[in-house]
């Protein structure tokens, strides 16, 4: 790995162990999110405070650090870009400051979707968004989208970004594992997307 991989891949990692979701669930008022639900740091369990505010500031942020590694990556061209976007997931989900417990990955993922192949990212997006409107279950919702937008993947980017979310794709499944059993034994929660 050459040097520039190398920062890229410590600057992802380090923009992705930012845990907003515990940071503005304190500034809030909530306390410590890890203490609720299923104590992820993600906008999931946020939005289980019934801070949709807060919850919808956390998706934005997690997502905007994902895109934010990949385009500082990009600055030593495509294949640090790459170590960037697989950094900044590895961050998100194992923060080195939380004794590697963090988010499940998915907003972030959306944030490096979109620089290095957006019209998967456009339908990651509407394609979760339909299954959890649908089944009213994020975990659901983020097993099918990172399942189906690797296979889509292999078909519409070329090798190097397809092996990178396919790499993200099976983070994803393999930090829901928990989520897996829970829908298995129809003890999953609900997530409501409704206003108000």
């Amino acid at each position: 790995m050459t040097a520039t991989a190398i920062l890229a891949a410590i600057i992802g990692y380090l923009l992705g162990s930012i845990p907003f979701g515990l940071v503005l669930t304190r500034l809030a008022g909530y306390g410590d999110i890890r203490g609720i639900g299923s104590g992820s740091i993600g906008a999931t369990n946020v939005l289980r405070t019934g801070a949709k505010g807060v919850a919808a500031a956390t998706l934005a942020l997690d997502l905007l650090k994902g895109t934010a590694a990949v385009l500082i990556g990009w600055h030593w061209g495509e294949a640090a870009a790459l170590v960037a976007g697989a950094a900044v997931i590895v961050g998100h989900m194992f923060p080195v400051w939380l004794g590697f417990r963090g988010g499940k990955g998915v907003a972030t993922a959306l944030g490096v979707l979109i620089p290095i192949a957006w019209p998967v990212a456009l339908g990651a997006a509407v394609l979760w968004l339909a299954t959890a409107l649908i089944f009213h279950y994020s975990s659901l919702a983020a097993l099918v989208t990172a399942v189906a937008t690797a296979a889509i993947a292999g078909f519409v980017v070329d090798q190097p970004r397809a092996a990178l979310i396919a790499l993200i794709a099976i983070l994803i499944v393999v930090r829901h594992r928990e989520n897996i059993h829970r829908l298995l034994a129809g003890t999953e929660s609900r997530i409501s997307l409704r206003k108000g």
